[in-house]
């Protein structure tokens, strides 16, 4: 899970994860709000109306949910678990408040939690991707304090001052998860077998 304030670099970091390892396989959220510019339906999120939104979770059909900046976001349950089952690294792009219920959900869910350099850099982003209104943006300034005291949730921090860092050590923790116990007994469960290696308790 990547949990970010507003314009810390969250999005960039992640897609650029993407491209360069095929492997992870991204978990696409619903949420109410509309598109921004260039935001693909199915590729960026699955863009629905708040009565869509709210079905799925009154089928128990969602992770998480929560409402953001007076908007839904919600993560499926399929895409998420088939992923697990099949043992494929599965990320998910959330705030705090739906790393908190994936945890309940998953406890060995990993947070990677991304701070910017500065309040300055933040405000300097948000208003340099032309993306969001002036009011919007200091909506967002306003809740990224309160949104930022929750790093302690997640195992891992990353300041994202310069891109390239910060996208290599992101790729740093997703290398060493996949080395944890559990993750190898999923992906090689022949081997661990050959060796005579139980692995009951995973």
């Amino acid at each position: 899970m990547v949990v970010a304030p507003s314009g810390a670099g969250k999005s960039s970091l992640v897609n650029a994860l993407l491209a360069q390892d095929s492997a992870i396989s991204l978990s696409i959220s619903c949420t109410t709000r509309d598109p921004r510019p260039g935001e693909v339906h199915n590729q960026h999120y699955r863009f629905i109306d708040k009565e869509a939104f709210l079905a799925l979770r009154d089928a128990n059909q969602l992770l998480e949910w929560a409402e953001v900046h007076g908007n839904f976001y919600g993560t499926p349950r399929d895409h998420v678990e088939d992923c697990i089952q099949n043992g494929r690294d599965v990320l998910l792009e959330i705030d705090w408040q739906g790393a908190r219920q994936i945890k309940r959900h998953f406890p060995d869910a990993i947070g990677i939690f991304i701070l910017p350099p500065s309040l300055e850099a933040l405000e300097a982003r948000l208003r340099n991707r032309g993306q969001d209104s002036s009011q919007v943006i200091t909506k967002r300034l306003l809740a990224a304090g309160g949104e930022m005291a929750h790093v302690v949730e997640c195992q891992y921090v990353i300041i994202n001052q310069e891109f390239s860092i910060a996208l290599s050590q992101l790729a740093q923790i997703v290398t060493a998860s996949r080395l944890r116990y559990a993750s190898q007994v999923a992906r090689h469960a022949e081997l661990f077998s050959q060796l005579g290696i139980s692995v009951s308790n995973v």
